[in-house]
């Protein structure tokens, strides 16, 4: 079996900027890697994704598209990559759920449980990095980049609870969690990572 590596964070924590760093420091070890996302993945995915970043819908509607997408996601993409010994990165998978729907939007965990005991009730990422940030931070950097998405637009209480939910699953599942400062400077925070992905080896 590969192992399978996942991104979390708020908005503008800054995850996006490492996967690339990640990507290639895998490869220069000689592993097979699948670099992906979530929601989507798959080309069914990503038009799941526009429909859940884009369309004002139901709270439930959105947490069952987003797994929906996620249950496509790990049949085309991620459970095959791992049979044959890959490596798979995800920007984003399950622990985001939690986070944006369930802390954000305030839609039971219990119901968040259910649905990921039925998508993948025996797969967990090896390792899940999480980049955290304060609110002020994270909303400086979004507004100093592209068109945001409907997720990217809410307020800073949105993004509190968000953010507290991310926190609340890393000390729930410290094996797999590392709660990475977003705030150091780039170089800091990639040899911070170098060291977390060495030991995965």
């Amino acid at each position: 079996m590969g192992k399978f590596i996942t991104f979390e964070g708020i908005d503008g924590a800054g995850k996006s900027t490492h996967i690339a760093f990640v990507a290639d420091y895998i490869k220069q070890r000689g592993v097979e890697l699948v670099s992906s996302r979530e929601p989507g993945g798959t080309p069914l995915g990503e038009k799941l994704r526009e429909i859940v970043l884009h369309e004002t819908m139901d709270l439930e509607t959105e947490a069952l598209l987003v797994f929906a997408s996620r249950r496509e996601h790990l049949a085309q993409v991620i459970e095959p990559a791992l049979k044959r010994g890959a490596w798979v990165i995800s920007d984003r998978f399950t622990d985001s759920t939690f986070a944006y729907q369930g802390g954000g939007r305030g839609m039971s965990l219990a119901k968040l449980e259910a649905l990921e005991q039925w998508v993948h009730p025996a797969l967990q990422p090896d390792l899940t990095l999480l980049f955290d940030v304060p609110l002020e931070v994270a909303r400086a950097r979004l507004d100093a980049t592209r068109d945001l998405d409907k997720f990217e637009q809410e307020k800073a209480d949105f993004f509190a609870a968000t953010r507290t939910e991310y926190l609340r699953r890393a000390a729930q599942f410290p094996q797999r969690f590392r709660v990475i400062d977003s705030t150091q400077s780039i170089a800091a925070i990639q040899q911070q990572i170098a060291a977390i992905l060495d030991a995965c080896f």
